[in-house]
């Protein structure tokens, strides 16, 4: 087959490309199925609880992913600032991963624990209240709508079917467990659990 016919067929060509990209995207892929650091959870690392999945949810739904990756890379700098960098095995129970790699605002990976919950609140109702030159949004309404603990539930009992190791007991009790929690408590519990609790780990420096 020539080049000239392969390049003057637009159909032909379209169709090559695709096959080359599904062969190259399949001999990359399909190898990490069987690596033990990529489908197996790190040291330490457990399914979230009822809030914190509530709060990651929101996290999903107001966009935050957006402007805040959670992916620290192995480079000197992002380590000295953010700490240990990320690991696959970190990830195994995200549906889906925040990785991303957009950066408006700082990586979120290892924010857990490095301010209070106060401090989170205030910055989420108001940024500008604790970062004078934060240019992020503000989310007032969160403080005001609650979680809806069935269908936590329902979230759990589905992540279970996709591999996340939740009992019987974990699903039923999630009403429960949040119960009487804003979505502000949510996200706040949610951005408090986001640290590195696998082997080794250094915490990320103010």
């Amino acid at each position: 087959m020539s080049h000239d016919k392969v390049e003057k067929n637009i159909g032909l060509l379209g169709v090559l490309i695709t096959l080359v990209i599904s062969v190259g995207g399949l001999i990359e892929i399909v190898p990490l199925y069987s690596q033990a650091s990529v489908v197996q959870p790190a040291p330490g690392i457990k399914p979230y609880g009822a809030l914190e999945l509530a709060g990651r949810d929101i996290y999903v739904r107001e966009g935050c992913y957006n402007c805040h990756s959670q992916m620290v890379r192995p480079l000197h700098a992002e380590t000295e600032r953010y700490g240990h960098y990320s690991l696959a095995g970190e990830s195994v129970y995200d549906h889906p991963f925040q990785f991303g790699s957009k950066r408006t605002g700082p990586d979120l990976a290892r924010v857990g624990g490095r301010y209070s919950d106060q401090w989170q609140r205030i910055h989420l109702n108001n940024p500008r209240d604790v970062v004078p030159e934060s240019n992020m949004p503000g989310f007032p309404w969160l403080a005001k709508g609650t979680v809806d603990g069935d269908l936590v539930a329902k979230k759990m009992h589905t992540l279970r079917i996709l591999g996340t190791p939740y009992t019987d007991q974990e699903i039923s009790d999630a009403p429960g467990v949040v119960k009487g929690h804003t979505e502000l408590d949510a996200l706040v519990a949610y951005l408090q659990g986001l640290k590195f609790r696998g082997d080794g780990g250094r915490e990320a420096k103010p």
